[in-house]
């Protein structure tokens, strides 16, 4: 069900189904991002005992556009939406770049997070070679100075897709609505906020994940780009007790691509 809140004096888009405890699944920021990525999870997640929330994060969607169009401010921003709809504690489901403010998050106040999830997170795997750059290949924004067509949106999702089926003329025209107009101007403006905010990491995120205060789980597709599936092989074979899971003929739009199976898990993990 498509709902509407007021937070910081912004119009915030979301859907809820179902009842129980709060599974908050986040969307990445690939231009055209928006909380309708999730639309074929919601309902088999929340059948599960699950009460299943997806929203549109400032910048994306029918959200309105925020004055600060910092990481840092959508990351805190996930608590303050927690906040308005009176949840003082949930389980984090991240996709892509989402992935890694879930983690960042259960690191910095792991006392309102009760599990996370991770799904199709690259900058939280080790590089192939240990003096290579870390990588968060297939995470961050995509697109150029103008906006996009329907053609290049088309192009994007079979670069994200492993099943080409699923690229509807309906699929394409959501995703084409949620890249043009206000969400364009978001993501132009986020590009010049990491510009601005791009720090030095120290030790690098996945080098801490079985330090987290809170259970992960880290889902892959086997044929995500950034060498996603072999890295994730790596992670877990660097950290066994981590619980990293690789779907085959799934890219990076895993929830897609895995849909069943990424419910399965999820549901399994969540309920233990």
């Amino acid at each position: 069900m498509e709902k509407f809140v007021s937070i910081d004096g912004l119009k915030i888009r979301y859907f809820e189904e179902g009842k129980g405890p709060a599974v908050l699944l986040l969307h990445g920021t690939s231009l055209g991002a928006s909380a309708d990525v999730w639309e074929g999870n919601l309902l088999p997640l929340a059948r599960h005992g699950f009460r299943v929330i997806a929203f549109d994060q400032p910048g994306f969607g029918l959200s309105d556009n925020p004055k600060d169009f910092s990481a840092s401010y959508r990351r805190k921003f996930i608590f303050r939406f927690m906040d308005a709809l009176e949840i003082e504690k949930a389980h984090l489901v991240g996709h892509s770049s989402a992935g890694r403010m879930a983690v960042t998050l259960a690191f910095e106040e792991p006392e309102r997070i009760v599990k996370a999830i991770a799904l199709g997170t690259g900058s939280l795997l080790p590089p192939l070679k240990e003096n290579q750059k870390q990588s968060g290949a297939a995470e961050g924004e995509e697109g150029s100075s103008s906006e996009p067509s329907r053609d290049e949106i088309r192009a994007l999702l079979e670069q994200h897709l492993f099943n080409h089926s699923l690229i509807t003329p309906e699929a394409v025209e959501k995703r084409y609505r949620m890249s043009i107009g206000k969400n364009f101007q978001a993501f132009l403006e986020r590009a010049k906020a990491a510009e601005k905010g791009g720090g030095k990491e120290g030790v690098p995120l996945w080098q801490r994940l079985d330090q987290l205060p809170v259970p992960l789980l880290l889902i892959y597709g086997k044929q995500d780009r950034g060498s996603a599936g072999e890295r994730a092989q790596m992670l877990k074979e660097r950290f066994p007790r981590l619980r990293v899971h690789v779907l085959d003929r799934c890219k990076h739009l895993v929830q897609w691509d895995g849909a069943d199976e990424f419910v399965r898990l999820s549901a399994e993990f969540l309920a233990v």
